[in-house]
């Protein structure tokens, strides 16, 4: 049986070597015109995304384009242009896209690129999938909206054609991405890759009558929709408001072994946007839980704690074993976004004359204090005995925000090393 790959988000070249340092595959990246993560994209030319490919390529990993963007009439006229320019500088091995009109057009006139059908493309059964094979496409990101049943029914209807899924990461409050919220509120449109995710903004609840518009209810209430009287829908809100759209993450590590026996060939994490730490946790959890399926290993719960290290609003298994209902929902954000970590560093070099590691520091380091330096393969203790601004002079305390100082260490971790602080409540 082959192993399934395991495909990481790649946000920047940085978030693209620490996901290959810590066992990603392959990743997946931006190009700004054509990719619905366009405004937090750290790939901003040409020659940015082939030093991506060429990097990839010398490890032996492979490099995914999206090219996902719903395109109004504008955006057609470079989008050959574009595609050529970058194919002069280097050979992505697949392109992830959704419109049919610049599926079209890559085969028309790139008819050597593979592609894959993004997941925006909300392919939700077999008779999808055999007519994006029609069209052309290798491998299918199936929709988040199924469950793994229904990913079998696509993989034995039409079992030549590469099935991927996502298994980690932020799910939309709408139907796989399209949503016109953050378009409405904002005049950022989520499907030309600027969503604003006001699906996450915080909302109060106010009363229409009896009291001032901006005065905040009290007490208890309940929405009802009027075909089902008896069915009503708990509003909560703490001291930051109410959170009404706002999707708990998705993890499904602990169900690798029954998406691989449906068909899936590529697991998929999302988050380009998100920290070079939460890539590298999260893949090497990933890498270990895959590894252990392949050697006929039951998975391991420790792996979840690995998981819980990184900031996530709560974890359901979206829609891979049903509809999860309300459970799908975070309402509080007081109960959200927690780690049982802080992210505090980056570990740049090692001074081996004076046993000091350079830190970039993400969050607050102390002296007295411990942390954990994170490895590819391992994790290792250690207490903040001495520390040293840049310079090179003792302080206390070396503060977040990209600030770089030195600390005291007897040995060189290696490449490709983060810092963390364990947080002793949640």
């Amino acid at each position: 049986m082959i192993r399934p790959e395991l495909l990481i988000p790649a946000g920047d070249i940085e978030k693209m070597r620490y996901a290959f340092a810590f066992g990603a595959d392959a990743v997946y990246l931006g190009i700004p015109r054509f990719s619905l993560r366009s405004r937090e994209n750290g790939f901003k030319n040409f020659e940015q995304v082939a030093m991506a490919v060429h990097y990839a390529h010398n490890l032996g990993k492979k490099i995914y384009v999206t090219a996902n963007v719903f395109p109004h009439n504008h955006k057609l006229a470079s989008f050959n242009t574009y595609i050529a320019q970058l194919l002069a500088l280097c050979q992505p091995d697949a392109w992830i896209m959704s419109d049919p009109g610049l599926i079209m057009l890559m085969r028309e006139y790139f008819p050597g690129q593979v592609i894959h059908i993004s997941v925006q493309s909300n392919v939700i059964n077999h008779a999808s999938v055999r007519f994006w094979q029609n069209n052309g496409a290798k491998r299918i990101v199936v929709s988040r909206e199924i469950s793994i049943e229904e990913i079998k029914q696509m993989h034995e209807a039409c079992p030549e054609v590469e099935l991927e899924s996502f298994v980690h990461g932020a799910v939309c409050m709408a139907y796989s991405g399209r949503c016109l919220i953050s378009n409405y509120l904002s005049n950022r449109d989520g499907n030309q890759g600027a969503c604003a995710n006001s699906c996450r903004w915080k909302y109060k609840i106010y009363q229409k009558e009896g009291r001032a518009a901006y005065e905040p209810l009290e007490g208890q209430f309940y929405l009802k929709e009027s075909e089902r009287p008896g069915q009503l829908f708990e509003l909560d809100e703490d001291e930051n408001g109410s959170y009404l759209m706002n999707s708990k993450d998705l993890c499904a590590i602990h169900l690798l072994g029954q998406l691989r026996d449906a068909g899936v060939c590529s697991f998929k994490v999302e988050g380009r946007s998100k920290s070079v730490y939460y890539v590298a946790m999260t893949t090497r959890a990933y890498r270990r839980a895959i590894d252990d399926m392949a050697a006929g290993k039951p998975f391991n719960p420790e792996l979840m704690q690995e998981i819980l290290s990184t900031s996530n609003r709560g974890f359901i298994d979206g829609f891979l074993r049903g509809d999860p209902g309300g459970n799908g929902q975070e309402y509080l954000m007081s109960n959200s976004q927690y780690s049982s970590y802080r992210y505090t560093g980056i570990v740049r070099q090692y001074d081996a004359l004076k046993k000091r590691l350079k830190v970039e520091a993400r969050n607050s380091i102390k002296v007295g204090a411990n942390y954990e330096l994170c490895l590819p393969q391992k994790n290792i203790f250690i207490q903040v005995k001495e520390l040293f601004n840049e310079k090179g002079s003792p302080i206390n305390e070396l503060h977040g925000g990209s600030l770089a100082g030195w600390i005291s260490y007897p040995d060189d971790p290696g490449p490709f090393v983060l810092m963390r602080e364990p947080i002793t409540s949640l």
